[in-house]
């Protein structure tokens, strides 16, 4: 048997593969996903401090910090809708390990975006990258560059009167790459995968409703995704193994070739 792992070692080693990190840093300051009332609210990011060199622990520093399923750049399992409860491993700590290592296309809609916030990617948008790029593969990511990572913080969710203004996948776009193309799920750079206006669409939320129901995963809160190639790049993407975890915050790579 061919050893491929041997020279895919040197090469990370001599530079020849890049380590892109599409992980949004974790902290205070990351912004939440507010649900109207009366649902409940994931908890922000917070720590506290049990010894620092001290008292309390002369020789170490470390801290406990509390984090919802799904803050920051995280992980959405098909548990995590209602489409997904019935599947068979369903939960964060069933994903097949040999899926949390996948290869990954790049939809790059970053101009489309800018120009309109609640600018919906469908079926015909991806059908177009393909005449340019090629077919999508069975088993790989799907990730939706729109740049929205770019934004200042308190323009992040761009929250507006009748609820949040950012850019998401229409029910066409999810089907297609779901069922003509078998994905193992789709990322993006904003706070949910779904647009901010999706509970306007049929169904609501499609990229939820349709993506859990049929299986696959969703990432949320990516960056860097500008500095991936439209095809290429492998993904890293393991969740946290929380016993029947809906999703889990998480550190993305990516590894392309130079």
């Amino acid at each position: 048997m061919t050893d491929v792992l041997a020279p895919f070692a040197q090469a990370l080693v001599a530079g020849d593969i890049t380590v892109v990190d599409l992980t949004q840093i974790l902290s205070e300051d990351t912004p939440l996903l507010v649900l109207p009332e009366p649902f409940g609210q994931t908890a922000a990011f917070s720590r506290e401090e049990i010894s620092r060199y001290d008292e309390r622990g002369v020789a170490w520093h470390w801290n406990n910090f509390t984090v919802g399923e799904h803050t920051g750049t995280h992980f959405d399992a098909p548990v995590h809708w209602v489409s997904g409860k019935d599947l068979a491993d369903n939960t964060v700590d069933l994903v097949p390990a040999q899926k949390l290592i996948a290869p990954a296309v790049v939809l790059d809609f970053s101009a489309e975006c800018a120009a309109d916030a609640d600018f919906l990617l469908k079926a015909d948008h991806i059908k177009a990258w393909e005449a340019v790029h090629g077919a999508i593969p069975s088993g790989a990511w799907v990730l939706f560059r729109t740049d929205w990572s770019k934004r200042q913080v308190d323009d992040y969710t761009n929250r507006r009167e009748d609820g949040a203004h950012t850019p998401g996948p229409d029910a066409c776009a999810i089907r297609y790459i779901v069922e003509e193309r078998d994905v193992l799920g789709f990322g993006v750079e904003t706070i949910g995968t779904d647009a901010g206006q999706a509970h306007m669409l049929d169904p609501m939320y499609p990229a939820h409703t349709l993506l859990h129901g049929a299986g696959k995963y969703g990432l949320q809160c990516l960056e860097n995704l500008d500095k991936l190639p439209a095809t290429g790049a492998v993904v890293i993407a393991a969740p946290l193994k929380i016993l029947g975890g809906s999703g889990s915050p998480l550190r993305v790579l990516a590894l392309v070739s130079e």
